[in-house]
C-alpha cells in the first residue's frame, strides 16, 4: 500500500491506494509533513483533488478500491451519483437504496466513508437542510457545500 501526505485548503490529506486503486482519501487534524515525491498510483487522485480544490474539476475519474461491508459498499455507490453543488438527505438517500427505516444504518455508513471528497458524503444533509454529522468537522462540510454552490457568497468587506 502506498501512501502521501498533501496539503489542502481544509487541511493535511492522507491518501493511500495502490494499483487496485484509491482504498482512503481522509483529512488529518494534525500538521504533517508533505511528501515531497509522490508514489506513481497515487499521483493522479493528488492532480483530481488539487483540480477539486482549485475549482476546475467537479468529478473524480479515479479506480477506487475501499474496504467496507456490502451494505456500506452499496451506500457509497449511491453518494457518487449526487451531483456536484446538490445535496440529499438522509431520508432520500436511504429511500434510493430502497429502504426508508434504514436511515441510521445509512447514516452509519456515510460516516465510515474513507473516500473523503472523492464519494461525496459531505452532500448529505439533514430533512430540514442542516449540515449533520460529518467526520471531518462541520466547518469543513459547510467550506465544501459552499465551495460546490453555484451561488457563490460575496464578502462585504
Amino acid at each position: 500500500m502506498e501512501e502521501c501526505i498533501i496539503s489542502s485548503p481544509l487541511g493535511f490529506t492522507k491518501i493511500m491506494g495502490n494499483e487496485l486503486g484509491i482504498s482512503s482519501v481522509s483529512i488529518l487534524n494534525s500538521e504533517e509533513e508533505v511528501t515531497d515525491v509522490i508514489p506513481v498510483v497515487l499521483e493522479d487522485c493528488v492532480t483530481q483533488l488539487n483540480e477539486y480544490f482549485d475549482g476546475s474539476r467537479k468529478a473524480f475519474d479515479l479506480k477506487l478500491n475501499p474496504t467496507g461491508t456490502e451494505f456500506q459498499l452499496k451506500v457509497w455507490k449511491q453518494l457518487e451519483k449526487i451531483p456536484f453543488g446538490k445535496t440529499l438527505s438522509y431520508l432520500e438517500l436511504s429511500k434510493a437504496l430502497g429502504d426508508v427505516k434504514a436511515i441510521r444504518a445509512v447514516a452509519n455508513a456515510n460516516g465510515k466513508n474513507p473516500l473523503w471528497i472523492i464519494v461525496p458524503c459531505h452532500r448529505v444533509i439533514g430533512s430540514d437542510g442542516s449540515l449533520t454529522g460529518y467526520a471531518g468537522g462541520l466547518q469543513r462540510k459547510q467550506w465544501l457545500l459552499e465551495h460546490e454552490s453555484p451561488y457563490k457568497q460575496q464578502s462585504l468587506f
